[in-house]
């Protein structure tokens, strides 16, 4: 593993402190529980050491963009026996197995091939894998994720599979400082939440929100939101 600085260590501690305040009070101003949402830290090209420090401080689950650099964290991090990974990536089809063999949770599926793979690829001794289907909730052209109106479709397709386990919706919302879009976004997301969750009872995760729009999004119903440079700081450069 890569050395870290005291500095950088001592940066994700007070960081990870601020983000957990703000997520508190985001849920105490809209009259939530704060165990009602979940904080992902995503780690994305961050040291192990840094993953590891943050874990210390009571963090376990973990967000992953680049396939190459979590399969380097994960096996580092394997004495951390509760320490949840996610892959928040796009996912090509010819590196779904690594992902089904050292993931928890896939949150960007949203192709039937992708799904399928998956479910093959599963091992045995696993538990199923936890999905989130990709909504394309904003319908941008250049965007991943399905249309709203196909979600519940898809998730019977993906329910039906073995070793797949569908537990609810993601998105990443339009990028725009229109505070009342960006709620109508987050409103349809989670009117598509519950309609899944009465088909699929363990559908139980929302995942919206990024610092940018935190508050927003746990006020509309948010059960997961995705932190990352507020925790970690600036992203290293990546060529993956």
């Amino acid at each position: 593993m890569s050395t870290v600085s005291n500095t950088a260590m001592s940066t994700v501690t007070t960081n990870y402190a601020g983000v957990c305040e703000r997520l508190s009070s985001a849920c105490r101003d809209c009259g939530r529980e704060r165990n009602e949402v979940r904080l992902l830290a995503v780690s994305k090209t961050k040291p192990a050491e840094m993953v590891e420090e943050c874990y210390h401080l009571g963090q376990r689950a973990f967000g992953e963009n680049y396939l190459q650099d979590a399969l380097d964290k994960i096996p580092a991090l394997s004495h951390l026996s509760d320490i949840e990974w996610h892959f928040i990536g796009p996912l090509q089809s010819n590196k779904t197995r690594a992902v089904a063999e050292n993931f928890h949770w896939l949150e960007t599926l949203d192709r039937d091939k992708i799904a399928r793979r998956l479910s093959d690829q599963r091992p045995d001794d696993m538990p199923d894998l936890n999905v989130l289907i990709q909504v394309n909730v904003s319908r941008e052209d250049q965007k991943s994720g399905i249309n709203p109106e196909d979600v519940l479709s898809f998730a019977h397709t993906v329910s039906s599979l073995p070793r797949l386990k569908v537990r609810g919706l993601m998105c990443i919302p339009e990028d725009t400082s229109d505070t009342a879009r960006l709620r109508a976004q987050f409103e349809e997301m989670k009117r598509l939440s519950i309609a899944l969750q009465e088909e699929c009872p363990e559908a139980d995760t929302l995942s919206m929100g990024m610092s940018g729009d935190l508050e927003l999004a746990v006020e509309c119903g948010a059960t997961e939101v995705r932190i990352g440079t507020d925790i970690f700081g600036a992203r290293h450069t990546t060529g993956q």
